[in-house]
């Protein structure tokens, strides 16, 4: 079985200041197909589906569909807030490569 993915309360503290001045959505984390090396995330703001796996902190909800979940096996899903700007960010033991800018990645 796969190990779950994993999400920080620096990133569900940030979830909840997004949420905070509105209606409460959940984070989706997905893997697409695209980019220079052939798969990216997608990360927004969402609604849950049936078959999602829910990861709850803080009272609020990140989501991951069944296709997406094998290739976040054991990703620590994060915040960070550096000079170069904020972003959730996704530390995914899966990856072998990643391209030059650090959008997409390679399994």
């Amino acid at each position: 079985m796969n190990v779950p993915p994993k999400v920080t309360e620096r990133a569900f503290a940030q979830l909840a200041e997004i949420n905070i001045s509105g209606e409460t959505r959940p984070l989706r984390v997905a893997v697409s197909g695209g980019g220079c090396s052939g798969f990216q995330y997608d990360i927004r703001l969402d609604k849950a589906e049936d078959d999602d796996l829910v990861l709850e902190g803080g009272g609020q909800k990140v989501v991951v569909d069944p296709v997406s979940l094998p290739y976040l096996a054991g990703a620590v899903i994060d915040f960070t807030d550096e000079l170069i700007g904020a972003r959730f960010t996704i530390d995914n033991p899966n990856v072998t490569s990643s391209c030059g800018c650090g959008t997409s990645f390679s399994l």
